[in-house]
């Protein structure tokens, strides 16, 4: 009972640092609104006029914040935070300075939403480092012990160990053990995490920590993530789960060709310039073709060529491929500019248009690499089920160094969960992604990424494999 009200208390220390955030933004708004804007208007508002603009912003900045985000106290490391917040910040003050222009009938001053701006990026530094610093006072890493499976618990307990300030992994236990040192340990901290532990004793661990209060961290399996997708329905008074694996609905996939051909459309005009200077920057620069372009697959096992430009001398992969580096003598100097400001990736607008890829997808992976991660991950095909896209959950959520079966579980976590609403939230976390790149992404070329990833990923299951039959 103290855990949950623990936890009780950790929503509600949220809720009040996320509405002072947002108060102080709408504050800092409100002031230059009135001695700014209000009276400079051709018609200006009565009270409850300005009333409505200051809630409209207050509204903007908590639905940017949360797109991002930015208000996962706790979760997300400062500078993580730091960056959710300035892209918020930045949209929600451009689109807030248009809205007064639209209001004027005619381009407002500038400078003071440039000011606030300012002001607001003060206020937000200050409000990470005191809540943050007020937070894990209260609230000190948690006492975890791991119960793991097989060797691949190591990869998990890694990650997390990465997170000092929000996990403390204090001891191990091998799911083989004797139950009672299993629940021994269980009993002597805060919570547990499960990583590959065969279905019986997960569910019997997991109704054990339910039924005292203790956390359970789960490495999903491909069939939870399945079920976590499912449709709840009732057979009279017995409750079922409907897994239908469809893909999406008709009208789900209607919907999403509609925004895909909208988006196309109005990105490839509004990025032509951008792609013409590119093209004409690649064909002086070595007089070599302009775009590059790849089998892969999409819906259905669909094999098409996926567009981009060229980044890459001509022959760069006559000796196979190989890790892109900082000071890799293969990329132009055309194409490390285009690689950093991710222009490369602009002609798949022209996949996206013509149908054969989403904005955003799984991401279209070769046919030859697909064939070997069957093997070792039958469900890979799985995500045939929806169009590759130009951007995905897992890109938003993984990095280039994620394994190819995680990159699996996230990718059918999108497909499970597919909304609308999720893909316009993971466009603007690919904003953010490619605005703060993470460092394990800032260099790196996802294609020979993938290639690299995928001979480590064979490697380690061929070991797994020989360890089995011995």
């Amino acid at each position: 009972m103290m855990n949950n009200n623990r936890d009780q208390f950790k929503r509600i220390f949220s809720f009040f640092a996320a509405v002072l955030l947002v108060g102080l933004y709408a504050g800092g708004f409100a002031w230059v609104w009135y001695h700014s804007y209000s009276d400079a208007i051709l018609l200006p508002f009565y009270r409850r006029g300005n009333w409505v603009m200051i809630l409209i912003y207050a509204v903007l900045v908590l639905l940017f914040a949360k797109s991002f985000g930015g208000l996962k106290i706790g979760y997300l490391k400062r500078t993580d935070m730091f960056y959710s917040q300035t892209l918020s910040i930045f949209c929600v003050n451009l689109l807030t300075y248009f809205q007064i222009s639209v209001v004027n009938r005619d381009f407002s001053a500038i400078l003071p939403m440039v000011i606030l701006t300012g002001a607001d990026l003060i206020v937000l530094v200050l409000w990470i480092v005191l809540i943050n610093k007020l937070y894990f006072h209260i609230y000190p890493p948690r006492k975890l012990v791991v119960i793991y499976g097989d060797r691949n618990a190591a990869e998990l307990v890694l990650k997390m160990s990465r997170r000092v300030d929000k996990y403390m992994i204090c001891e191990s236990v091998s799911a083989d053990a004797e139950p009672k040192q299993i629940y021994d340990a269980i009993e002597r901290y805060e919570g547990i995490i499960l990583c590959e532990v065969s279905g019986a004793q997960r569910n019997d661990l997991i109704k054990y920590c339910f039924a005292k209060n203790i956390r359970a961290y789960i490495a999903p399996k491909i069939s939870d993530i399945i079920l976590r997708g499912a449709e709840e329905i009732r057979l009279f008074d017995t409750p079922l789960l409907l897994c239908r694996n469809y893909g999406l609905t008709f009208e789900q996939k209607l919907g999403k060709r509609i925004f895909d051909l909208v988006f196309s459309v109005v990105f490839l005009v509004l990025l032509s310039p951008f792609m013409l200077l590119s093209a004409i920057a690649i064909k002086l620069d070595d007089g070599g073709p302009v775009l590059f372009k790849q089998k892969r697959l999409t819906i259905g096992g669909r094999e098409f060529y996926v567009y981009k430009f060229r980044s890459m001398v001509v022959d760069a992969e006559k000796n196979g491929p190989q890790l892109a580096k900082e000071d890799d003598n293969r990329i132009t100097k055309v194409g490390r500019f285009l690689r950093k400001c991710r222009l490369d990736e602009l002609p798949q607008l022209i996949n996206i248009f013509r149908g054969e890829m989403s904005v955003v997808g799984p991401r279209p992976e070769r046919p030859e690499l697909a064939q070997e991660y069957e093997k070792t991950m039958p469900e890979f095909e799985f995500r045939l089920h929806v169009k590759a896209g130009l951007t995905g959950y897992a890109q938003v959520t993984g990095l280039y160094d994620t394994l190819p079966y995680d990159k699996l579980k996230m990718d059918l976590m999108y497909i499970e969960n597919y909304s609308i609403f999720l893909d316009l939230r993971i466009i603007l976390m690919t904003l953010k992604t490619a605005l703060f790149p993470g460092e394990t992404n800032e260099e790196a070329n996802a294609h020979d990424v993938q290639e690299l990833l995928h001979q480590e990923y064979m490697e380690q299951m061929q070991k797994q494999d020989k360890g089995d039959q011995s």
